[in-house]
C-alpha cells in the first residue's frame, strides 16, 4: 500500500465513513490537532523521565488515537445499516478520565501547593509538557466548537479537558523531579 493516494490533491479528504470534506473543515482541524498533540506527547515520552510517566503517556497516546477516530467519524454515517456502530473500538470511558485524575492526585501529593501561575520553562522536558498542554487546549477549543455543531460522545471532550490538566501537573512534577526552578509569575505593579 502506498502512502500517497492522490485523492486529496484538490484539497479534500475523506472522513471515516467515506464523506469527503475540505481539508480545512472543522472536523479535520479537530482530529488533526489531536494528531499534533499526540506527536508532542511522543516527544515528552522520548525524554529521560521515569518509566511510570512513559507508560502513562503511551496509554494517553493510545487513547488519543481513539479520540481522533471519534472526531474523524461522520456522525451521519456512524451507524451502519445493520444498526452496528461503524467505529468498532472501545470509546473514551469514565475510567480513562478517572485514570488521569488519579495520576494527577498522586503527582500533586508530592508537590508544594500552587500559589501563583508559573512561567512555562525551567527545563527542556518541562517546556515540552507546556507546549503539549497548550496544543491540548487548542484541540479542546476546536473540539468544543465541533461539538456545538455536531455533538459527539461527551466523555471525549471531558478527556481532552482533563488531559490538559494532567499535562500541567506533569510539567510541575517533572520540574520537581529534575530540580528545575519553577518561576512564579508575579504581575508587575502599575507605576
Amino acid at each position: 500500500m502506498k502512502v500517497y493516494t492522490k485523492t486529496g490533491d484538490k484539497g479534500t479528504t475523506a472522513l471515516f465513513g467515506g464523506t469527503r470534506v475540505p481539508k480545512h473543515h472543522i472536523r479535520i482541524e479537530s482530529y488533526g490537532t489531536i494528531d499534533e498533540l499526540n506527536s508532542h506527547i511522543g516527544l515528552i515520552r522520548d525524554q529521560d523521565i521515569d518509566q511510570l510517566y512513559k507508560n502513562t503517556l503511551m496509554h494517553i497516546q493510545d487513547r488519543l488515537f481513539t479520540v481522533g477516530a471519534i472526531l474523524a467519524t461522520d456522525p451521519k454515517k456512524a451507524t451502519l445499516k445493520n444498526g452496528e456502530q461503524r467505529l468498532k473500538i472501545p470509546k473514551i470511558s469514565n475510567e480513562d478520565i478517572e485514570r488521569l485524575e488519579k495520576e494527577m492526585d498522586v503527582m500533586e501529593a508530592s508537590l508544594p501547593p500552587m500559589t501563583h501561575f508559573v512561567l512555562p520553562g525551567g527545563h527542556q522536558t518541562v517546556s515540552f509538557c507546556h507546549i503539549a498542554r497548550t496544543v491540548c487546549r487548542r484541540a479542546e477549543r476546536i473540539a468544543s466548537h465541533l461539538n456545538d455543531l455536531e455533538p459527539f460522545q461527551p466523555e471525549t471532550l471531558m478527556y481532552i479537558n482533563r488531559l490538559s490538566d494532567y499535562l500541567f501537573v506533569l510539567a510541575r512534577k517533572l520540574s520537581h523531579d529534575l530540580h528545575a526552578e519553577e518561576i512564579k509569575w508575579i504581575p508587575q505593579k502599575e507605576s
